[in-house]
């Protein structure tokens, strides 16, 4: 065998070990997703679909859900709500059926646009965790036995946000960390919890106080983690404020103001804070939008601002790749921003004329976006604005989609959507 065939058969061997290099297939864990900022590795993604073309599947649903599905292999679970009570459902993802449904707390009602079934549930790939906006957390295995159950509220006193608790628990390693910051309807403090995931107890509960008044206290957030160097944090908004706390012992480490520089007592925040790399983009109603980066201690509110940006979302969650940094507002007015300097690449860009409190979704150079309307807006990642597709289901949304193996999951009120079909895993 001669020298170049040496190498040629050494390089197809190592090409063949290590699979096509174009093929990416992710699990959708939480919320955010596979690295829980709104950003999924996966190519060839579906573009174009309709109520009739392009589904694999459609699972008639009870009521309304701002929860995400989340998808691990071949399962799907969704927090349900129906009759009054609430459920976690898991569902079989190659048939679009319910394998079982377990009972999880009674006492839903809706408040304002959410039910009490708005926080998703997040997976390891072996329990599932879910949080209900009743208070109740539990933990299950992927045959549907439950491993334990906590009642946040008893345990710690009533919520008091204005229109219901809505934050999502973060997995991270050993740990679930939950936040309860609220102040509209209580003065009991707000807090940060981390409770170990195998047994459900607290390892340790900080309170986390603000000047915020009124209303302005109420956070709806999920918290992000934050990694540089050798640091691992969590991140917190709400309360006017954004901060950064210890994994072990949940210490506050920084703090930056002026989320609410007017002090209106009206200045809750829904979309939640996006970490990409060392850079912390946290988001409040509307103006300012922070971007501050990482390894600050104390007041970090001038020393570690980056820039900010007065054209902020409210609702819908923002995503960046690092290189551009992508918002919408709740009327579907879209910009892109350079992600280190705030810089303006284009902006204003109308998506369909609607409700957006979905959050964006990036993955495979394409932006995807779902409206109250149910319609997907597929908008081309990149310096210049180019809506690429417009997807319509005519069912009311507040969920915002997941991807896994080359199918989009997409919950309306009345179904949820498998887009697309399942691709094998390399």
């Amino acid at each position: 065998m001669t020298e170049n065939l040496r190498r040629f058969g050494l390089a197809a061997a190592l090409m063949l070990a290590a699979g096509p290099a174009e093929v990416r297939a992710d699990n959708w864990p939480q919320w955010r997703g596979p690295s829980a900022n709104g950003i999924s590795s996966e190519t060839n993604l579906p573009v174009h679909w309709s109520a009739t073309e392009n589904i694999a599947w459609k699972l008639a649903l009870p009521a309304l859900s701002g929860s995400t599905p989340i998808v691990w292999g071949d399962r799907i679970f969704l927090n349900i709500a129906e009759n009054g009570s609430l459920f976690l459902w898991a569902v079989d993802r190659n048939q679009g059926v319910p394998l079982w449904k377990q009972h999880l707390s009674d006492g839903d009602h809706r408040q304002r646009k959410q039910n009490m079934s708005t926080p998703s549930p997040v997976t390891d790939g072996k329990s599932v965790w879910i949080m209900t906006g009743t208070g109740i957390l539990k933990a299950f295995d992927f045959t549907g036995k439950e491993l334990w159950m906590r009642d946040i509220q008893k345990d710690y006193g009533q919520f008091g946000l204005n229109w219901g608790y809505g934050s999502s628990p973060m997995l991270h390693e050993d740990s679930l960390y939950v936040q309860v910051l609220h102040g509209m309807k209580t003065d009991d403090p707000s807090y940060l919890l981390r409770i170990d995931k195998k047994s459900g107890k607290t390892l340790w509960r900080v309170e986390r106080p603000t000047t915020a008044r009124q209303e302005s206290p109420d956070s709806y957030t999920t918290p992000a983690l934050l990694r540089y160097g050798n640091n691992v944090e969590v991140v917190v908004t709400g309360g006017d404020v954004v901060t950064g706390h210890d994994l072990g012992t949940g210490k506050e480490l920084w703090r930056a103001e002026g989320l609410n520089p007017t002090n209106n007592g009206a200045y809750r925040i829904v979309a939640s804070p996006v970490v990409h790399g060392e850079m912390i983009i946290a988001p409040t109603r509307v103006r300012p939008m922070l971007v501050l980066r990482s390894g600050g201690r104390g007041d970090v509110t001038s020393s570690h601002l980056m820039w900010s940006f007065e054209n902020g979302p409210d609702v819908p969650t923002p995503v960046t790749d690092g290189t551009y940094t992508y918002v919408v507002n709740d009327r579907g007015i879209m910009w892109c921003l350079e992600a280190k300097t705030g810089k303006e690449i284009y902006g204003q860009q109308r998506l369909r004329p609607g409700t957006y409190s979905g959050s964006f979704v990036l993955a495979d150079g394409k932006l995807y976006v779902t409206n109250e309307d149910g319609l997907t807006s597929v908008v081309k990642a990149g310096p210049n604005f180019e809506i690429m597709a417009e997807n319509g289901f005519d069912d009311y949304t507040l969920s915002s989609p997941a991807i896994s193996e080359g199918q989009i999951f997409i919950r309306t009120t009345g179904a949820l959507w498998a887009v697309g079909k399942r691709r094998a895993r390399p």
